[in-house]
């Protein structure tokens, strides 16, 4: 394997390019005369915050503890893209409607030469350039019935319903991941199978989240599986399984929290902390961070859900990534006590300081819904009902950690993913969008 060797070269105040050496020509997968370096916006929204900084040059693991394969109608429009007739691929999104699926497919729809894309939810939304499938994951006649017709080349497995116990996700979990795998076999057309799961994987699932013994920081691919059930090996045991018997390829993408925008999504931290600061500036409360102080002072990182999306598409297609995982990040790391700086700049309002305990955003927040209302109807946004826009029992999980929480990138880089994104950027384009949107004041 040729090892990459390079630099970032700042080209203006936001953008960076990866420089390679001559003794690095890691290949890029991408469309024939598409550009090197291009801006991506959020779902619907016009910004030119995120880009991918990267121009290559030129062309060109141990997995896990438990074994790995050898190798209808629905009463919803999508605004269509022409497609070309010579068309090769054919993408069913699971999960289409949520944070991951909603920005995927607008990653695959902006390469409507390459890509027939389906998108299947319990309840479709309207994607431009996506074909809505409607289909109940939990049962096997609703999945026969909604993907007779459907022949896909590409699947991506973006979905997952929360239980109140792990034994119970694993239960649920696993067999959606089967059902739609067996619902799709007769047509023996699927090439590539992509799995996200996320960080829950080396630090264990709800019930043990960060306790016990965990895998040394950064995190790294080879480290494995806990010694704990955990319904992501439970859907990873089933993407395998299939892929034995079928033959397809597979990958395993573990984001860490993911910034994006999905209306109703139930772990969403950008606009959580988005709604949190506007209720901030507008009722004059401290903007106090609702976290531990190992989050607060510890290098961490996170995922853009546009990056996630080029990250599976680069990974479901191109062959050295085939039956691989792969931790997926932004790229950079930060503190939390500079990034609460950050994001409090961007509302115009000043960060408290550090607290002497930590106050979660579900007791901070605890009486906020009608204060949100009032917001909401003054500045006649979308969402008037403050628990439809905000997850605090997530976001206080993710910046309640008494551990460091970082994931290394060189197993994709090795293989030529070079894409990234400042997460302050991030973050930024998000809050953009939402305003845009009227999600946010």
């Amino acid at each position: 394997m040729t090892r990459m060797v390079g630099l970032l070269r700042q080209k203006s105040n936001d953008t960076f390019i990866f420089m390679p050496s001559l003794q690095a020509r890691p290949s890029i997968n991408r469309a024939k005369g598409a550009p090197l370096c291009r801006s991506q916006d959020w779902p619907g929204d016009s910004s030119t915050a995120f880009r991918t900084h990267v121009e290559p040059r030129g062309s060109r693991g141990n997995l896990l503890t438990r074994r790995t394969p050898s190798r209808r109608k629905v009463p919803l429009r999508s605004v269509s893209i022409p497609q070309g007739e010579n068309v090769s691929k054919t993408a069913l999104i699971v999960g289409a409607s949520g944070i991951v699926g909603r920005n995927l497919a607008t990653e695959l729809a902006a390469q409507p030469n390459e890509w027939k894309i389906f998108g299947l939810a319990r309840k479709p939304v309207a994607i431009d350039g996506v074909e809505p499938v409607a289909a109940d994951l939990t049962s096997t006649d609703s999945l026969r019935g909604a993907l007779d017709r459907i022949k896909p080349t590409h699947v991506f497995l973006s979905t997952w319903m929360r239980q109140p116990t792990e034994a119970e996700n694993i239960k649920v979990n696993s067999a959606l991941v089967r059902n739609l795998l067996d619902a799709i076999r007769p047509h023996a057309s699927v090439e590539h199978v992509a799995l996200v799961t996320g960080l829950k994987h080396y630090l264990g699932p709800f019930e043990a989240y960060g306790k016990g013994v965990l895998p040394a920081t950064p995190f790294r691919e080879e480290q494995g599986r806990l010694n704990v059930e955990n319904f992501y090996y439970a859907q990873e045991d089933e993407v395998f399984a299939a892929a034995d018997r079928d033959g397809f390829g597979w990958s395993v993408h573990r984001p860490h929290t993911i910034i994006g925008w999905a209306h109703g999504n139930a772990m969403n931290m950008g606009v959580t902390l988005a709604v949190y600061a506007s209720i901030c500036r507008t009722t004059g409360r401290p903007f106090v961070f609702p976290g531990s102080a190992v989050q607060w002072n510890s290098l961490t990182d996170m995922t853009d859900a546009r990056l996630l999306g080029r990250h599976l598409i680069w990974a479901s297609t191109t062959p050295a990534a085939r039956n691989q995982d792969f931790n997926i990040v932004n790229g950079d790391v930060f503190r939390w006590s500079w990034m609460w700086q950050r994001l409090a700049q961007w509302f115009n309002i000043e960060p408290a300081p550090f607290p002497d305990k930590v106050s979660p955003l579900e007791i901070q927040l605890a009486d906020a819904a009608p204060v949100w209302e009032k917001i909401a109807i003054e500045h006649n946004l979308i969402e008037p009902k403050l628990n439809s826009l905000i997850s605090p029992w997530h976001t206080d999980a993710d910046l309640g950690r008494p551990i460091e929480v970082v994931s290394d990138m060189s197993k994709s880089r090795r293989l030529g993913f070079l894409d990234y994104v400042p997460t302050d950027d991030s973050f930024f384009a998000l809050f953009q969008h939402l305003r845009n949107q009227r999600v946010i004041p």
